[in-house]
């Protein structure tokens, strides 16, 4: 049975010793805000149904990580889905509680 060799052959190198975190990803595309593009809809408190998809079940506001809204747009976004909740978005009633068991 042939022994194997251990380490690197000359002129060789691993392909772990290729990966440096100074080279560019080349596999990552930058990804561009669906509010900033030319002809994109404005973000407007009447805009119902814009407004709605950036709401998630629950009423809350999803975070630009996952709509990929640029920063800008995103505090438009929140200030106008506040709008036109009507205030109601800060003073909310708690939710009753049942004691029975």
């Amino acid at each position: 049975m042939p022994k194997r060799q251990s380490g690197n052959k000359k002129g060789k190198q691993s392909n772990f010793a290729k990966l440096s975190i100074f080279q560019p990803n080349k596999y990552k595309f930058k990804k561009t805000c669906p509010l900033s593009v030319k002809g994109a809809p404005e973000v407007d408190y009447k805009n119902i149904k814009l407004l709605k998809k950036y709401v998630s079940e629950n009423g809350k506001i999803l975070p630009s990580r996952i709509t990929n809204v640029s920063q800008k747009k995103q505090r438009e976004l929140s200030l106008s889905i506040k709008r036109a909740n009507g205030g109601i978005w800060h003073a909310r009633p708690p939710l009753p509680f049942d004691y029975s068991i």
